[in-house]
């Protein structure tokens, strides 16, 4: 029985309830409206007796979650970059930073959640599609998962929780997806502890079925699978030794001793991203590692997602992978000193009820 039509559906499924991101044509991304949407949801099932679940999944063939309305974002970034004027509470005022302070918010709420949630993680699952399964008590990949935090290709920095997630991935892997943006198989996801069971794809009606007539624990134990040998992983005696290095220019060379072709690939991939941004990145993983939870990340995240609204590799990068698709950024020029300046408190910095 559906609750409500519109980008965010909400159907009942015996003791379960399914929550449907439903802008297909748009791979599902996640805008404000469907933001604050689902956190009344989650809010409401919470504390209702006759839920005993809550399962998400993306209308729609092609995935969950493409991530967040980046061409909205982008009229914020293109605003701000090129006001020399502009300042933090500017960009605090903006669209994107409140659809950030709710989205963060929802992030934390979902890691949270005191039932099951069950995130059907099938398909493109980038970006604010991680935030909203990856922290979930129990997340399902598939045959078809392809999963990615490709932020620093738009000189972004990963946001939503994931630099929380990748920093306690083990061997460097983490530090790997985050600044190569590469996308991640269902196997892979599974050996890097971002992912807990795998269920094909073509079992996922009839798993999604037994959740709500069966429980939880049934339907995994009827339709969930051993996954198949990570690719990734089995590269992870190098990618271990090449991403300790210190910098992200320290990380590329080694990339390129070690000499193999994917080694090599993966320095020139790393190469063509923003500098800022993978330097950015690069120090947010490592001081996520050490965050107690996930709310003390999201609140850096925050900040440095403000901060880059505010630095013109962002809207660059936008422009040129999503607006003009001419594949071809013009990165701002390099400057280690203006690093710190992404990390430091806001004026109203993202907070979290008690």
């Amino acid at each position: 029985m559906s609750e409500q039509t519109g980008s965010v559906l909400a159907e009942e499924n015996g003791s379960a309830r399914s929550l449907i991101l439903n802008r297909p044509k748009s791979i599902n991304a996640i805008d404000h409206e469907m933001v604050t949407e689902m956190a009344k949801l989650l809010d409401g099932w919470a504390t209702d007796d006759a839920v005993a679940a809550v399962v998400l999944y993306g209308a729609g063939e092609r995935g969950l979650c493409a991530g967040g309305d980046i061409v909205a974002i982008h009229r914020d970034a293109a605003a701000l970059s090129g006001n020399p004027d502009a300042t933090d509470l500017d960009a605090e005022n903006s669209p994107s930073a409140k659809f950030w302070f709710d989205e963060y918010r929802l992030n934390a709420a979902i890691s949270r959640f005191p039932k099951n949630y069950v995130a059907i993680m099938d398909g493109i699952v980038m970006g604010g599609g991680v935030g909203v399964s990856a922290h979930g008590n129990t997340r399902v990949v598939t045959d078809r998962t392809r999963l990615a935090m490709p932020e620093v290709g738009i000189g972004f920095v990963p946001d939503v929780g994931g630099t929380h997630l990748l920093s306690r991935v083990p061997d460097g892997l983490g530090l790997y997806a985050g600044l190569t943006a590469a996308h991640l198989s269902g196997a892979d996801a599974i050996a890097m502890g971002l992912a807990d069971h795998y269920v094909p794809s073509e079992s996922l009606p009839e798993f999604i079925e037994a959740i709500g007539s069966s429980g939880l624990d049934a339907a995994l134990g009827r339709f969930a699978t051993e996954a198949p040998e990570s690719k990734l992983a089995a590269q992870r005696g190098w990618i271990s030794e090449a991403f300790a290095a210190e910098t992200v220019s320290e990380i590329i060379e080694r990339c390129r001793a070690v000499g193999t072709e994917e080694a090599t690939k993966t320095a020139d991939t790393i190469a063509a991203k923003s500098p800022t941004a993978l330097a950015v990145t690069l120090r947010s993983l490592r001081e996520a590692a050490g965050d107690a939870t996930l709310e003390d990340t999201l609140v850096r995240e925050y900040r440095v997602s403000l901060r880059c609204l505010l630095h013109p590799d962002m809207a660059e990068g936008i422009r040129a992978q999503v607006i003009d698709k001419d594949r071809n950024p013009s990165w701002a020029e390099f400057s280690e000193a203006s690093v710190e300046k992404f990390f430091a408190p806001l004026p109203h910095d993202l907070t979290f009820d008690a």
